[in-house]
């Protein structure tokens, strides 16, 4: 195994000199000298790219973005394409009185012809048409709950959610945990700028028309593959994924991950390993996950036997209301990262407790009993239009995490 001294001195090494044309921006022509620079170019990068959602328009441009900045590692990419059916929005609005509020569906219900569910508006729970939740786009918490438990009940013709009054204006989505097994009535989500005059029409039971008409158009997924071959082909290989994908633009949700693992692949490659690593980056996370299944689906073998599989989760770039949180398969996993954080000076939030089902893609590898080291957090603009570069992002404490994990990528791969 390396020594620390020699870890830090190629994770800090100077970079190969960039060239790159940007698809969406100015060619970039300056080399960057450190990994600050290098991490937070491509997290802004990442963020001007607008709208993550899988097997859009810019969901597709960013997996070439992406390839293109693996080969200037001196990495060769690969894709790893699937098809499948993506929610196309044909209309999505509350019309209360004279007002109409655009909205956005669940990507996992079922959804309404073109006039729409009319009715009265009431309190989950109530014989209302049209049962009303405020939430945050969290199945943990309160509002989360009572959505889900109304889905199930199916009393409701349909359900309006209003993002949580305390947000900024915007809408913050649910992920489609069933995305491949639609439930439940139709459910709109709206921003939060709207709660006053829906909280008011909902007490005074006013009657309102909401439509959530959609159909399913084909699209293709990408993940973004590469690997790097290490010097004994016995060993087990590591694997490290991040998901790519996402609501909006996604700056500290998921930017933090996907400059990580290209740092992680910087570090590896430029260290030589000796067991092969396996890099993915994954399409899909916003519906349940379907991109990191499709890679799994032909890999089984891979769950249990690689030698450790690195989970770059969301929001641990996040500067607004951060939390981030530790998830590890056993004690030893966790030792493993123990003395790269302590020398930083890091400390998580939290940790999810050893044997418990993990958050994130970590729940894939844990529910096939494969060993894992996972980082995620908390982001008070998660799934908020608002989460872009600069402003969201912290980064001179993304660029310690990152660090540490370059080092714990170099210490395991050899």
């Amino acid at each position: 195994m390396p020594s620390r001294r020699k870890v830090l001195k190629t994770i800090a090494a100077t970079s190969l000199a960039l060239q790159t044309k940007h698809l969406f921006a100015k060619e970039v022509d300056v080399p960057e000298s450190n990994s600050a620079d290098r991490i937070d170019r491509i997290i802004k990068e990442y963020s001007e790219q607008g709208i993550h959602r899988s097997g859009t328009g810019g969901d597709l441009a960013s997996a070439e973005w992406f390839k293109n900045q693996i080969a200037n590692l001196g990495v060769t990419p690969a894709e790893d394409r699937f098809s499948f059916k993506r929610i196309n929005i044909q209309r999505a609005e509350l019309v209360l009185s004279d007002t109409v509020v655009e909205g956005i569906p669940l990507y996992d219900c079922t959804y309404t012809a073109a006039e729409g569910v009319v009715g009265r508006l009431g309190e989950l729970g109530s014989d209302a048409e049209i049962g009303v939740v405020m939430a945050l786009p969290h199945l943990s918490t309160a509002g989360g709950q009572a959505l889900l438990k109304a889905r199930k009940e199916g009393s409701h013709k349909a359900i309006l959610v209003v993002t949580d009054a305390r947000m900024p204006p915007g809408i913050t989505l649910f992920n489609a945990e069933d995305f491949n097994a639609p439930f439940g009535p139709p459910v709109l989500q709206i921003s939060s700028e709207q709660w006053p005059m829906v909280e008011s029409a909902r007490d005074a039971g006013t009657e309102a028309q909401l439509i959530a008409q959609c159909n399913y158009v084909d699209a293709a997924g990408v993940n973004v593959l590469a690997s790097i071959k290490g010097s004994d082909a016995g060993l087990a290989p590591l694997v490290i994924m991040t998901p790519r994908s996402g609501w909006w633009a996604c700056a500290s949700e998921r930017g933090g991950g996907i400059a990580c693992l290209l740092e992680m692949m910087r570090a590896i490659q430029l260290a030589g390993p000796v067991r092969d690593v396996h890099f993915t980056a994954n399409t899909g996370h916003e519906l349940g996950h379907i991109g990191l299944d499709h890679y799994l689906n032909p890999r089984q073998e891979l769950l249990q036997e690689a030698h450790m599989w690195i989970h770059l989760g969301a929001n641990f770039a996040t500067k607004m209301g951060p939390g981030i949180r530790l998830q590890y398969s056993d004690e030893e996993a966790k030792s493993l990262l123990a003395d790269a954080l302590s020398s930083r000076g890091l400390n998580p939030a939290g940790e999810t407790e050893l044997g418990a089902r993990p958050l994130g893609e970590a729940r894939n590898i844990h529910d096939h009993a494969g060993r894992y080291i996972s980082i995620l957090g908390r982001n008070a603009l998660f799934h908020h239009p608002a989460d872009v570069w600069p402003d969201s992002v912290d980064l001179a404490t993304t660029t310690k995490w990152v660090e540490a994990f370059a080092e714990l990528g170099v210490a395991l791969s050899s």
